[in-house]
């Protein structure tokens, strides 16, 4: 077992993924045996069919909004890749300090800004915050390969409206017992499928089998049908919507899980 490798079990299974923050809510998302910091109450809708609406950006840039919203962007990118759309969020998650994933003067507000790693991205930056009506909390991940050396990354989970939201980041690898055990419950996962700086293909579909999400969006792809098409190769239940944007309830969740295509409009 790698000097990572054992670093990565130790900090998961000291903290769970969490910082102390206050509050007597368990996570929505994750079993009891997880729960090992108290965590700030979270008012959720009441009513299992409130919507979340899902946009894709393109890359690992997502919009999410709950029932009541709140606005949270995911991995922003900079000029350069797509048209930068005008965004007002209340919070901005980044996994990654990267251009494509770290933009975050994108905002023409001034939003909460909750970082997966350190300044240059060295080390990981444990999260575990509520903004407003959504819980979010971040997961160690490796990026760019699962061998000693490579650079680290940050996956978020995002509990919205009963609903267990999952962004993968830059994931590069199948997903350890311990790492499952942080993420817990996925009813939507957004998931990388390039293999430059993340995982391939085929080894995002051995993602999926281990997270049973009821829908999967993939993302960073960069437009490349030929890597979507081997990422769908083999799936029973696809979707391939016109537009960039789903909306979801708990109530409205499929089953078994399937693969959502969205189309983002430059």
């Amino acid at each position: 077992m790698s000097r990572l490798t054992r670093r990565l079990g130790a900090w998961l299974l000291v903290t769970g993924g969490l910082s102390l923050l206050g509050g007597h809510a368990w996570a929505e998302c994750r079993g009891l045996h997880m729960a090992r910091a108290p965590r700030p109450r979270v008012q959720l809708a009441a009513a299992s069919n409130a919507l979340v609406t899902i946009q894709w950006f393109g890359h690992n840039f997502f919009q999410l909004t709950s029932s009541r919203g709140t606005r949270v962007l995911t991995d922003p990118y900079g000029p350069g890749s797509f048209p930068l759309p005008d965004v007002l969020p209340h919070v901005i998650t980044v996994g990654r300090e990267h251009i494509h994933h770290n933009f975050v003067a994108i905002a023409r507000n001034a939003p909460i800004v909750l970082r997966g790693l350190t300044l240059g991205g060295a080390d990981w930056n444990p999260v575990s915050r509520a903004v407003r009506d959504v819980m979010i909390y971040s997961v160690p991940v490796f990026q760019g390969g699962w061998i000693e050396g490579q650079r680290k990354g940050s996956a978020f989970v995002f509990e919205m409206d009963e609903l267990c939201i999952a962004h993968l980041g830059d994931l590069a690898h199948p997903l350890t017992k311990q790492q499952l055990d942080v993420i817990g419950r996925v009813d939507v996962a957004l998931v990388p499928i390039d293999g430059t700086y993340t995982m391939g293909p085929e080894t995002a579909q051995k993602v999926l089998g281990q997270l049973t999400p009821r829908i999967a969006i993939p993302m960073h792809y960069w437009d490349n049908d030929a890597l979507l098409g081997r990422f769908l190769a083999g799936l029973p239940r696809v979707r391939r919507l016109p537009t960039d944007t789903i909306t979801v309830s708990k109530a409205s969740l499929p089953a078994p899980t399937e693969i959502v295509v969205l189309t983002h409009h430059p």
